[in-house]
C-alpha cells in the first residue's frame, strides 16, 4: 500500500504503544517442580532453593554434627518447591497446578527415572500443555545427545541441559534466570493482547466513522 495510506495507522500503532498502561505487569512466579526418583536429590534442591524451611535447618544441623560445617550455597529468594518421583506424577502435578491457576515457572527434570517414562518423554509431555514452562534437564549420562532431544521434544528455547554433578551456583542461576524469563514472557503476552485489543477497537471505530461519512 502507498505510504500515505499506511501513515495514519503507523501513527496509531505508536500512539497506542506509548500509552499502554504501566500496570500491565506479571508478578514474580517462583514455583518450581523438581522431578527425580531419588529423595536425596529432592533434599539437595530444597537446601539450595528453600534453605529457610525449618526441617532443612534440622538436616543441616545433623550434617554439621557428623561432618563439620560445610559451605553450601543458598538462595536469598524464597522459592516454592514441589516434588515428583516420576514423569507421570510430574505431568499430573503440572496439570493440576495449571487448573488451579498456580502453574510452575520452572521444572528440573532428571533424565533417568524408573519405572515409567524418562525425563525427555516427561519434558515432551509437560510442554504440550504447559506452553510457557521453562525446563532444565539434569543428566549424568549420555542417554540422549542434544540432537536426539530435539528430535523428541522439538526445537525449543525453553530447554536447558544441566550435567551432573552440578554446582549449587548453577542451580541458583537457572532458577533465578528462568523464573524471570517466565515472568517476562507472560508480561509480554499480556501487553501484546492489550495492544492488539486497543488497535482492533480503534480501527473498528475508524472504519465505522468513514462508513458513516
Amino acid at each position: 500500500p502507498p505510504r500515505s495510506t499506511l501513515f495514519p495507522y503507523t501513527t496509531l500503532f505508536r500512539s497506542v504503544q506509548n500509552n499502554l498502561p504501566e500496570q500491565i505487569q506479571e508478578p514474580p512466579n517462583r514455583r518450581i517442580l523438581i522431578v527425580d526418583d531419588n529423595p536425596q536429590i529432592h533434599e539437595d534442591f530444597r537446601k539450595i532453593l528453600s534453605p529457610d524451611l525449618p526441617h532443612v535447618g534440622e538436616i543441616e544441623q545433623k550434617e554439621t554434627a557428623l561432618f563439620g560445617r560445610t559451605n553450601f550455597e543458598k538462595s536469598p529468594l524464597a522459592y516454592e518447591l514441589d516434588f515428583a518421583f516420576s514423569g507421570e506424577e510430574a505431568i499430573e502435578k503440572s496439570n493440576s497446578a495449571m487448573d488451579a491457576g498456580k502453574e510452575y515457572a520452572l521444572a528440573f527434570v532428571d533424565v533417568r527415572m524408573a519405572p515409567g517414562i524418562d525425563g525427555v518423554q516427561t519434558t515432551q509431555q509437560l510442554l504440550q500443555k504447559a506452553c510457557d514452562l521453562q525446563i532444565v534437564i539434569c543428566t549424568a549420562y549420555s542417554d540422549y545427545s542434544w540432537d536426539d532431544m530435539m528430535r523428541h521434544i522439538g526445537e525449543s528455547d525453553q530447554l536447558l541441559v544441566l550435567k551432573k554433578p552440578f554446582d549449587n551456583i548453577e542451580v541458583l542461576q537457572c532458577a533465578s534466570t528462568l523464573c524471570e524469563k517466565w515472568r517476562l514472557q507472560k508480561e509480554t503476552q499480556k501487553r501484546l493482547k492489550k495492544f492488539t485489543g486497543i488497535i482492533d477497537e480503534r480501527l473498528t471505530k475508524d472504519v465505522l466513522g468513514k462508513l458513516k461519512s
